[in-house]
């Protein structure tokens, strides 16, 4: 199996009236004001991974600093993955500081199909995701369903983007360390986690932590591959392209051609990873 770990989708009505959207969420706005950033539909990662061979994605939509938005969002996902439960696996996105509110829409949106929750925005948010009393009631759901969490990370040096943030390698280790039983996903590489397993202690605590490659055309050389594989081992890497940024296809091909993966590694990478923390069977028919 073939998986992308993450990708975003958006409702038509978020897309039609993005400067609203803008203004109403400064993080949004950051991410989406420039002309060419791209709102796509479901239609649209359909047809992205049918041109690429990929036969499922983990989707995601915005995870707004309004709770009442996220539901909206999470509304989208849910009709989606309900049309589409061979090809898409959805994370609902829930406010944190919203407390039972937020257990209760990601009580909602797990009864309704979607299997975790994600690409929460710790900067747009405003939670520290070391934070163990904001992050325990959302935890604890999470970890009695085995559920992943996904999280937004970013490198504390290097060039400047719009939606970086300052979510570092320490908080995630934090996350980590507060709650060594949930499974999480530090999106981006972890912001450059993955080289700190390097101590022991470190990779002892982050053995429930896996990294995802969004947007690593953009972030690193694609040695990261070969070097993430040696010091953390290849078992927790995700393929991912953060898809409408990146075409899933095009990224598949250079991870294959300029990663440094063998054959086997390659499988576990581009699916089996990620089918295997989404406790996903082959697909069928």
């Amino acid at each position: 199996m073939m998986l992308d770990a993450h990708t975003h989708i958006m409702s038509p009505e978020i897309a039609n009236a993005k400067a609203a959207y803008c203004a109403r969420d400064s993080w949004f706005d950051q991410c989406y004001n420039h002309p060419k950033a791209k709102i796509v539909p479901v239609e649209s990662l359909l047809e992205a991974l049918d041109t690429a061979g990929i036969e499922r994605a983990v989707v995601t939509g915005f995870a707004f600093a309004d709770g009442g938005l996220c539901a909206a969002s999470n509304d989208y996902l849910i009709e989606a993955v309900q049309r589409f439960p061979n090809r898409l696996v959805g994370l609902a996105a829930v406010q944190p500081h919203d407390g039972l509110k937020a257990v209760y829409e990601a009580e909602r949106c797990f009864a309704a199909g979607l299997s975790g929750l994600g690409e929460l925005l710790p900067d747009g948010q405003a939670f520290n995701p070391a934070d163990a009393a904001i992050i325990a009631p959302l935890a604890e759901i999470l970890e009695a369903q085995d559920r992943p969490l996904m999280l937004h990370s970013s490198e504390p040096v290097g060039h400047s983007y719009p939606g970086k943030g300052q979510t570092w390698p320490q908080q995630i280790m934090g996350l980590a360390h507060n709650f060594p039983n949930l499974k999480i996903i530090a999106a981006h590489w972890g912001g450059g986690l993955p080289f700190y397993e390097l101590m022991p202690e470190v990779k002892a605590a982050l053995q429930n932590v896996f990294y995802d490659t969004a947007a690593t055309s953009y972030l690193y050389d694609f040695k990261i591959f070969r070097a993430v594989a040696d010091i953390c081992g290849p078992d927790k890497i995700l393929f991912a392209s953060d898809y409408p940024l990146l075409k899933p296809g095009r990224l598949m091909g250079r991870v294959a051609a300029e990663g440094g993966l063998s054959a086997a590694e390659l499988e576990l990478v581009l699916g089996r990873n990620a089918a295997r923390l989404l406790g996903l069977n082959e697909v069928q028919g």
